[in-house]
């Protein structure tokens, strides 16, 4: 009798607070002016305990404190967190451990402290170089507090990373390029990039509706988003996701999970997982608002909120909308084997014939891949795509 080899699994822990929320945030971030942090401990180590009883047979590949602004917790809290996670599951040796940071000089002081903690990659909300821009996103730091923090990560953890958002208002191409020459100078071997989407619920969006500002044109947000892709290319971070560029070996492992559609189990208020269950995929989400994930999880030791299986359908599209986002492509075998369809079942041909006549898709023996001229028209194709399932 053979005993089933489980796979890892990734674990994702949200903190939901924020000094002050960014009017183009559309996460589960809250600001509150007093924190319990011992009882915020608490209930957090209590359902990762819960958490461990439904999963007890995995190993912990890569931890991801997520939020909010996660690096407002105490660094005594991060300290029981890994070891609790270390004394249930086990952490693998080469365990990728990332916390969010804000680059404000009251979080630097905490760096030393994480890395004694055990986080080994940093990834700061730098969001720009220039404080007039900072100022419009709403952040609290500046231009100054971004170099700071970028070079202090340099020299207290082993791999950091840091955010810009661009394809913001007035922003031309030219200052784009200055931004980004700037970057390239602070960067260790990893750049997430985001063109500024405006969401529904967030101050941006009735901003933008009241005609307070104006987004860059299609044409200029493609320059901008083709000049990246070439410039850091040739410095040798390369565009493993949409919007992610690493150095061979320097891809973010946690996220990684996320598009090949791993394993993946998530702590804290909102946070969601999907876990396989034998030839199932388990899905579950927690309560978002925090004072009730909060007193549930006192309660019954959990904060979920919904737990249900998906149906293959449901499996086949969160894969592809989760690994066309990657430059390796959707591995169709892993789709075949997950949800038991090869690609001429959920496919129209003719529609896939003329992406690919279009330039926009390339097909090997077991891969989908969008090209660079496709990835600026992403979300077009993945709805043709699965036009035949909706």
């Amino acid at each position: 009798m053979t005993t089933e080899i489980k796979p890892n699994l990734s674990l994702y822990i949200h903190w939901p607070f924020c000094e002050k929320r960014c009017p183009y945030c559309d996460f589960n971030s809250h600001v509150r002016q007093n924190i319990d942090q011992q009882r915020w401990k608490r209930a957090l180590l209590t359902e990762i305990a819960s958490e461990f009883y439904l999963y007890p047979d995995r190993r912990i590949s890569s931890l991801f404190f997520g939020g909010g602004t996660p690096s407002l917790m105490d660094p005594d809290t991060i300290t029981s967190l890994l070891q609790a996670i270390d004394h249930y599951w086990g952490l693998e040796d080469n365990v990728e451990i990332t916390l969010e940071a804000n680059p404000s000089s009251v979080e630097k002081t905490r760096f030393k402290n994480f890395r004694s903690a055990g986080v080994n990659r940093l990834s700061i909300g730098a969001q720009s170089f220039d404080d007039k821009a900072l100022k419009f996103l709403g952040r609290t730091h500046t231009a100054g507090e971004v170099v700071e923090a970028l070079d202090l990560a340099r020299t207290t953890f082993p791999r950091y990373s840091f955010d810009l958002i661009y394809g913001r208002p007035k922003q031309s191409t030219n200052s784009w390029k200055e931004e980004l020459n700037l970057a390239l100078e602070f960067t260790n071997n990893h750049l997430s990039l985001y063109q500024l989407t405006i969401e529904r619920g967030t101050p941006f969006f009735s901003s933008h509706k009241n005609k307070e500002f104006r987004m860059p044109n299609d044409d200029t947000a493609a320059d901008q988003y083709e000049y990246t892709r070439d410039v850091l290319s040739c410095a040798g971070l390369f565009p493993y996701e949409v919007s992610n560029h690493a150095a061979p070996g320097e891809e973010c492992q946690h996220n990684l999970t996320y598009w090949r559609y791993g394993d993946y189990a998530g702590i804290g208020p909102g946070a969601h997982g999907r876990v396989s269950d034998g030839n199932d995929k388990l899905a579950y989400h927690r309560i978002s608002n925090p004072e009730k994930w909060l007193l549930q999880t006192e309660k019954t030791g959990t904060g979920l909120h919904k737990k249900s299986k998906l149906a293959p359908g449901e499996v086949l599209q969160e894969m592809v909308f989760m690994g066309l986002r990657l430059s390796e492509g959707l591995d169709l075998d892993e789709v075949k084997k997950q949800t038991g369809n090869s690609i001429e079942n959920w496919v129209n041909p003719d529609i896939l014939t003329v992406l690919i006549d279009e330039g926009l898709l390339v097909t090997t023996e077991n891969k989908l891949q969008v090209t660079q001229e496709g990835f600026l028209r992403l979300d077009s194709i993945t709805s043709k795509l699965l036009a035949k399932l909706t």
